[in-house]
């Protein structure tokens, strides 16, 4: 087996926790919090499990709470590295709550966390490639390469020193704001 690269199999981490009274928020729902901390250990595991070295999360790309999950359900985080960099990983999350009771499952979350390879001084370090063996496994590295690209697109288009107010007037058409600029 070629050290320069895993299978993503071999990085898979699953956890299942039971969620209790002390995890909830004032309305009785689990805390996103306590989730979203789930999550960075979850993607933590499964980077570091793939480099072989402590990892760091760089970036978290989109958090969308679908359905709110209760106290007494089963939550299930899954974890595998989607993209590999030559010091960051995009490990895939995806979080589903099953009713004990009922066996009713709902998928909660997706996300994407960018983690960074850490060696013993702190510096980024290189980590193992992966080996695409599906279809899928190539959708979602494919898919990570072109999310890299939007996001280095979107930052660039608003940088302050090349940003054009008249350019975007028109999205604040029909919106809930109101402009009062004052010139500089």
């Amino acid at each position: 087996m070629d050290k320069q690269f895993k299978h993503i199999s071999e990085s898979k981490v699953t956890i299942t926790q039971l969620m209790l009274p002390s995890h909830s928020n004032f309305s009785g729902k689990i805390h996103g919090g306590h989730i979203l901390n789930m999550m960075d250990q979850i993607a933590f595991a499964c980077s570091s499990k793939h480099s072989g070295n402590y990892c760091v999360t760089a970036s978290v790309n989109k958090v969308d709470f679908l359905n709110p999950i209760e106290v007494g359900e089963l939550v299930t985080l899954k974890a595998s590295v989607n993209f590999t960099g030559r010091t960051s990983m995009v490990v895939g999350l995806r979080v589903t709550s099953e009713n004990i009771r009922t066996g009713t499952t709902k998928h909660c979350n997706s996300s994407y966390f960018t983690m960074v390879a850490k060696d013993e001084n702190g510096k980024s370090t290189p980590v193992p490639g992966i080996i695409l063996t599906t279809k899928e496994e190539i959708r979602r590295f494919a898919r990570s390469i072109t999310r890299q690209r939007e996001s280095n697109t979107r930052t660039s288009r608003f940088n302050s020193k090349i940003f054009k107010v008249e350019d975007y007037l028109h999205l604040f058409e029909n919106s809930n704001s109101k402009i009062e600029l004052k010139e500089k």
